[in-house]
């Protein structure tokens, strides 16, 4: 990665905005949609920026000051660019290049608008509210992501791709079967390359547990899955895997 993504929490906290015309007619809108409080140059508490004209001596007297700056349409003058952004309130989807194109990211967000259903907010909340019910109903934490897993998997009953997802997550609790206690699933690689994983491989990294590996499993693919699971060098596959979804992953 090239930079971090971030969710910045900006309501009601003072950002600079500089510049004149369209470019800070748009920053503006997006600013005012997060809730922030659009300030000049010279405000003393902002801590971040934005300089809609690109404007480099504008960049260099805020940089001198401690303070963040996007500067529009110049990413090498940028401490963070913007996104396009989908909007499913509170699901938030944003999709970066790094400054590269943001024309490439916009197409994205276009497609990736037309895919996702217009309630998958309304899901979100609702996952959000039965909370309680859900920990009541799956009290270790390593069971209740396992069953969040399977019930948002596609076709699951609370598939976020299909429209009536957050109606249906009362019964999803009350139906969900128990959880196994392990399981190992092999992964045959066709290649060290991460882009030629197969759909059902990048799923179900993304869900185990714990991921057993060959040593000639390269860093990169190790990387596509969930940053907390386990990850453990083997010569062979496990005899007792550990609780949840293991995979073993072999090159060849």
């Amino acid at each position: 990665m090239r930079s971090l993504p971030v969710f910045l929490m900006v309501t009601g906290r003072p950002v600079i905005l500089t510049g004149q015309g369209d470019a800070a007619d748009a920053k503006r809108r997006l600013l005012e949609r997060a809730g922030a409080r659009i300030v000049g140059e010279e405000d003393g508490d902002a801590r971040i920026a934005i300089v809609s004209d690109g404007d480099a001596a504008t960049v260099a007297r805020l940089r001198a000051r401690g303070i963040l700056v996007n500067a529009t349409d110049m990413p090498d003058l940028c401490d963070f660019t913007l996104p396009a952004i989908v909007d499913r309130d509170p699901v938030l989807i944003a999709i970066g290049t790094a400054g590269a194109s943001a024309g490439l990211a916009k197409a994205l967000r276009q497609r990736l608008e037309a895919m996702l259903p217009a309630r998958l907010g309304a899901l979100a909340q609702a996952l959000y509210d039965a909370r309680g019910a859900i920990r009541a109903r799956w009290p270790q934490a390593g069971d209740r992501r396992r069953a969040i897993d399977a019930g948002l998997q596609p076709g699951g009953p609370i598939d976020p791709l299909t429209e009536g997802a957050a109606d249906a997550v009362p019964a999803w609790i009350d139906r969900a079967g128990g959880m196994a206690g392990s399981q190992l699933v092999p992964i045959r690689l066709l290649s060290p390359d991460p882009e030629e994983l197969t759909l059902r491989a990048a799923r179900l990294l993304g869900e185990a547990d714990s991921i057993y590996h060959a040593a000639d499993v390269p860093a990169v693919l190790l990387d596509r899955a969930r940053a907390d699971a386990v990850r453990i060098m083997a010569d062979a596959p496990p005899e007792k895997p550990a609780a949840g979804l293991s995979l073993w992953l072999s090159l060849g």
